[in-house]
């Protein structure tokens, strides 16, 4: 992971994370919770965002939900509601059926905030890097504004995953991945070679349990100025 913090105006944070998927419904919502809890068993302040996101009408919860329920940000917060759209296509495609105006990767760059300082922001994009996200961009367009210190690659652990991984990474090059090998079982011999090959052939930064992740961003907590006491 590249060393320094995000800096900008309502975008301050230790880590910046942005967390996508070689595709949909891989796990990257899983991940990012589970990141943001261990981050805060360990004492860290954490948010997540979602800058767009479209759903089944019926669905009960939604990402935004999920990362609210795991860092204790507000739904609202996590996902405004105008950025919000019940139909299950992508974000730029559902906004469009229902008719609801167009917006750029410019729009939700500009959204992309949160008060105060934190020490890990995840950022969470739709589908995978090259899914729409905006009517003029994808989740690779809108990663390269956002200037993160890590991208979190969701990936399938078993047959497939060094096709689905090799294609990600070159789309998101040269931005820093980490990728998560989702329900990787040691003891499955597929998902261990597919973690040496991509680990020791590729040399991608592969993890294969959130804890491992959290642990990391942890480390490059800043430390606090004591609160000054009057006398």
């Amino acid at each position: 992971m590249t060393a320094g913090s995000a800096r900008r105006a309502g975008r301050d944070c230790g880590a910046l994370v942005f967390v996508t998927a070689t595709g949909t419904e891989i796990g990257k919502t899983w991940w990012a919770g589970a990141v943001a809890r261990e981050l805060r068993a360990r004492g860290c302040t954490v948010v997540a965002r979602k800058p767009a996101q479209s759903f089944g009408p019926d669905d009960a919860v939604t990402d935004a939900g999920e990362l609210a329920a795991a860092t204790g940000d507000a739904a609202g917060d996590v996902c405004p509601a105008h950025r919000r759209y019940p139909v299950p296509l992508a974000p730029p495609m559902a906004a469009e059926v229902l008719g609801c105006e167009h917006f750029t990767i410019a729009d939700l760059d500009e959204e992309t905030r949160w008060p105060g300082a934190v020490d890990v922001a995840l950022v969470e994009g739709a589908g995978g890097p090259r899914s729409p996200l905006a009517f003029d961009g994808d989740n690779v367009d809108y990663a390269r504004r956002l200037h993160p210190n890590v991208v979190l690659l969701v990936a399938d652990a078993g047959l497939g995953t060094i096709n689905s991984v090799r294609c990600c990474g070159a789309a998101l090059a040269p931005l820093p991945v980490v990728v998560a090998l989702n329900r990787f079982d040691r003891s499955d011999d597929l998902h261990v070679r597919n973690l040496q090959w991509l680990s020791e052939r590729d040399g991608f930064d592969v993890v294969t349990d959130p804890v491992e992740l959290a642990e990391r961003l942890a480390s490059r907590r800043q430390p606090r100025a004591p609160a000054s006491r009057s006398t």
